[in-house]
């Protein structure tokens, strides 16, 4: 069978239907590849009680029927009467009759209300009891609550009344009793009904659930011409079993008011009844006459398959108390209020008279071994708390309810059975936070210091920034004032070559002056010569003339010391012609190394003004690119400020 109770992906993991759920496995959080949860039915422990369908905002959890197979078989032909739950006429007074004419229309044979089943559940369960002295049994109209008990609570199994349910009595009394072969469909306000009439113990008397809300919008969607349909068996006070106390009210009517009947209805409350009806029963202590047990607040009016828009409408018990006031004051036989409760049974009796008890006797399986909830240990529970980084008394009964589960051992119990996980409880998901909180607060200190180290690296660059700008533009001012020395300096060097180039020619001039100096100084050595011979033949001349010739032989001396001295005199003149003839030959190499000298500085001199105005376009070029850096190393620097003032 599959699943009763589904989850759609509207799903958005709230945990209302955790919180609402009387089955603490029945619910399984699942993780989503995006982080999110849903929250999925586990159909093996599901007791379809539909409590998450009235929890969820969200729309998020449907349930499935026979609606679509039932009109499919009616289509082909296939022999179907229907069982209807009396609740149908209590949600639709004036409609129900034209609901019963359509399913005529679309080819249903017998229609039978489950009212007449509810009288003969009551015929059996008084006999029951009164035979067996089976006292403090609990009611099984509600299916959801006989699978609590066989899957939760298998020791309150023998307290099960063992009497079928009004729909399985209707379907045994229309099989056994009728003759009918056809097929069976109820038609109610149930979605657990489905578990009923699968269940080995019914024997497949019943065939399909059809539910109050899938049937009006199969109606609606596919509108049906009929006319009104009048029931085929008219029930008794049966008809009141949908109303909350319904079999009390029913079992009283033939017993007494002083008969205790311990009623309970709700989700909220009935299970958590049960749980203590339990404990109440292994003690021994006194038990009521029974227990009228049903899972929904509002019985079997208010089920979780009524349509939504008769969901909590008060109409509903008043139209049911209508009709339990009509048949106390104008019933007749049975359902006389002039009769007594022991006149009553005994017209009952009476009518039932060819019912054989036997066939309405049900019996029940223990579900418990596969679907109780495990239990854990003291040392596993301390295990899972600790996980949910729970480690104090007070932390693990916190008790908050977020995570669905009444308390904190609920939910370490329901982590324990694996149907949840830790990222469910708020708590570890704060204590999560928390720690990513410090994570990120240690983090965000840590980048805030790198921010600040950043920060004063920046600032610390851009003065470096701006020392280096500044070295740029007096680099750039030195080297414009390079270029313009070296131009003034390519111009007086030029002069130098000029002046180098006159002094060669004014050395060269010189030097042919010295020759001609020297050819002076030897024309004056060869006179000197020439006159010192002829002062030595004037002396000679002197010498023989005696005393005639002192007198020229005076001037003979003279002219030979004048000979000698201008002899002296061109040689020592030519010493120096030999001495400034060096002295040429050197100032004229060395005028001719300061030459290279000039044309080595001259082409040095080319090329640093070329480089100059090299230097000078990269200055530029660096400049630009030293602002460009600047601007981005200021953004960067307010960036830091701007992160470490949002740390």
């Amino acid at each position: 069978m599959k699943e009763l109770v589904y989850t759609t992906d509207r799903c958005i993991g709230c945990n209302k239907c955790i919180a609402a759920c009387p089955v603490l496995n029945a619910n399984c959080v699942v993780e989503q590849p995006d982080n999110t949860q849903m929250i999925h039915v586990d159909a093996s422990k599901c007791i379809a009680c539909g409590s998450c369908l009235d929890a969820c905002e969200h729309h998020a959890r449907e349930f499935h029927d026979d609606i679509q197979q039932f009109i499919e078989d009616l289509k082909q032909g296939k022999k179907i009467s229907v069982l209807y739950a009396p609740a149908l006429v209590a949600n639709y007074p004036t409609e129900y009759k034209n609901i019963l004419g359509a399913l005529k229309k679309l080819g249903v044979n017998h229609i039978l209300s489950v009212g007449f089943g509810a009288d003969i559940t009551t015929w059996a369960y008084i006999n029951y009891i009164q035979e067996n002295n089976f006292q403090g049994g609990i009611s099984q109209p509600c299916p959801a609550v006989v699978s609590y008990i066989e899957s939760f609570i298998p020791e309150l199994i023998p307290k099960l009344m063992p009497i079928h349910s009004p729909l399985i009595c209707a379907a045994i009394y229309a099989k056994k009793y009728l003759g009918i072969q056809d097929k069976l469909a109820f038609l109610g306000p149930c979605i657990a009904k489905k578990a009923e009439i699968m269940d080995e113990n019914t024997h497949g008397y019943v065939s399909y659930n059809i539910t109050f809300d899938h049937l009006m919008k199969y109606l609606r969607k596919h509108p049906v011409q009929s006319q009104p349909f009048e029931e085929e068996l008219v029930p008794g006070m049966g008809s009141i079993y949908p109303m909350p106390g319904g079999l009390k009210e029913n079992v009283r009517w033939f017993c007494g008011e002083q008969v205790f009947i311990q009623q309970s209805e709700g989700e909220k409350v009935v299970y958590k009844m049960l749980e203590k009806y339990a404990k109440r029963v292994s003690a021994g202590k006194n038990l009521p006459f029974m227990v009228d047990a049903l899972n929904c607040e509002n019985g079997c009016l208010d089920g979780p398959a009524v349509e939504e828009s008769k969901r909590g409408n008060d109409e509903m018990l008043y139209a049911i108390q209508q009709q339990k006031a009509a048949k106390q004051t104008h019933g007749r036989g049975v359902w006389s209020a002039k009769k007594s409760c022991e006149a009553r049974m005994k017209v009952l009796n009476r009518a039932f008279a060819k019912l054989n008890l036997s066939d309405f006797v049900r019996h029940y399986t223990d579900r418990s071994r596969q679907n109780k909830v495990r239990i854990p240990s003291v040392g596993e529970l301390q295990q899972i708390f600790h996980r949910l980084q729970k480690n104090t008394p007070e932390s693990q009964t916190i008790n908050c309810g977020a995570c669905g589960y009444a308390t904190c051992t609920e939910m370490a119990t329901a982590i324990f059975n694996g149907c949840n996980t830790p990222n469910g409880c708020i708590h570890y998901i704060k204590y999560m936070v928390e720690q990513e909180k410090k994570e990120i607060q240690a983090i965000s200190t840590d980048v805030m210091n790198k921010n600040r180290t950043i920060g004063e690296m920046v600032e610390n660059a851009n003065t470096q920034f701006s020392t280096l700008s500044n070295s740029i533009h007096i680099m750039t001012e030195q080297n414009t004032k390079n270029a313009d020395e070296s131009v003034s300096i390519n111009e007086a060097m030029q002069k130098i070559v000029e002046f180098s180039a006159r002094l060669t020619e004014v050395l060269g001039l010189v030097g042919k002056l010295l020759e001609e100096l020297e050819k002076n100084n030897n024309g004056i050595k060869d006179v000197a010569l020439r006159t010192q011979l002829l002062s030595l033949n004037a002396s000679v001349e002197a010498a023989r003339a005696g005393a005639a010739g002192k007198g020229f032989s005076v001037v003979a001396n003279e002219v030979r010391s004048l000979s000698e001295a201008s002899k002296e005199t061109a040689q020592k003149s030519n010493n120096n012609k030999d001495e400034i003839d060096r002295a040429l030959h050197e100032l004229n190499d060395d005028v001719k190394h300061l030459s290279m000298i000039t044309d080595d500085v001259n082409e040095r001199l080319c090329h640093l003004t070329a480089n100059s105005e090299e230097i000078a376009a990269s200055a530029q070029d660096i400049s630009a690119a030293t602002e460009k850096l600047q601007t981005y190393f200021l953004e960067l620097s307010q960036m830091s400020h701007s992160t470490e003032e949002e740390h």
